[in-house]
């Protein structure tokens, strides 16, 4: 379980870092004093619950949980305050919980044991990248429509680097090899980078890609991927590859022998 916890007060945020330690030891939990630090970390990682208190400076608590929470439809905001104030606007938010300070063990276990989404749902992300056959990528179940046709195939490049970061001149030689000018290829590579970000901030899915100066990389923890549940489970996998492949790009035929390689290893294992 990952948990984000953001409070100005250091006294509370340590008593809660002591409770959470002692109820949940095995749990990754990050701790901030401001609300911007929090949202940054909630960009990199998707989290299970997050603790705040309302009435934080730069950016309330109540914001930072509707941020979240577009963030990670699943996120089970849990408010801590002086008061009940703010329980009217955190019902709004769907909080999982509401607890008021000073913070008491039991009530906060209480919470962690009833929570408005169990951690089960971490497993159901609003992304999907279908690489076996032809790619596609899906969100909410419909599959995403960009401004330009060759954005997809980006996207297709992204995932098919599993999290690598992947230089403009790399994505440049899979789009075009050596075709064309190098300055216009650059120029409509940015235009594509931009329909990508465009594409992913209408639908609110902030954090799918990890941005560097000249490179990008696909957040493989934000995403769900025939490709990698296949490669991290194996025969236990619900995808199973079959000879075909990102089957409409002729960049893919370069990974083929090492998918049937993969792919031959297993069906050995399994034989035996």
């Amino acid at each position: 379980m990952r948990i984000l916890a953001a409070d100005n007060d250091s006294t509370s945020l340590n008593k809660l870092k002591t409770i959470l330690k002692e109820a949940l030891p095995d749990a990754v939990c990050y701790f901030f004093e401001d609300s911007p630090s929090a949202l940054a970390k909630g960009r990199e990682e998707e989290m299970d619950v997050a603790f705040l208190e309302p009435e934080m400076p730069e950016l309330s608590g109540l914001d930072l949980g509707r941020y979240l929470s577009e963030l990670n439809p699943f996120i089970n905001l849990i408010y801590m305050a002086e008061d009940t104030d703010y329980a009217y606007e955190a019902m709004k938010l769907r909080a999982s919980g509401y607890i008021k300070k000073p913070l008491d063990p039991k009530e906060i276990k209480c919470e962690l044991a009833s929570l408005r989404y169990p951690e089960m749902h971490r497993k159901l992300k609003r992304v999907f990248a279908r690489t076996f056959g032809s790619f596609e990528l899906f969100v909410d179940g419909q599959p995403v429509v960009f401004k330009y046709t060759r954005t997809k195939e980006v996207m297709a490049i992204l995932v098919n680097n599993r999290g690598a970061q992947t230089t403009n001149g790399d994505i440049i030689a899979s789009l075009w090899e050596d075709d064309g000018d190098p300055k216009k290829k650059l120029s409509y590579l940015r235009n594509l980078r931009q329909d990508l970000l465009n594409t992913f901030n209408r639908l609110k899915l902030d954090g799918i890609l990890i941005k560097q100066r000249g490179s990008m990389a696909v957040a493989m923890d934000r995403i769900e991927c025939d490709l990698y549940d296949w490669l991290d489970y194996g025969n236990e996998s619900k995808y199973r590859y079959t000879g075909e492949y990102m089957s409409q790009y002729s960049w893919s035929e370069y990974y083929h022998a090492e998918l049937d390689e993969i792919s031959y290893d297993l069906d050995e294992d399994a034989a035996l």
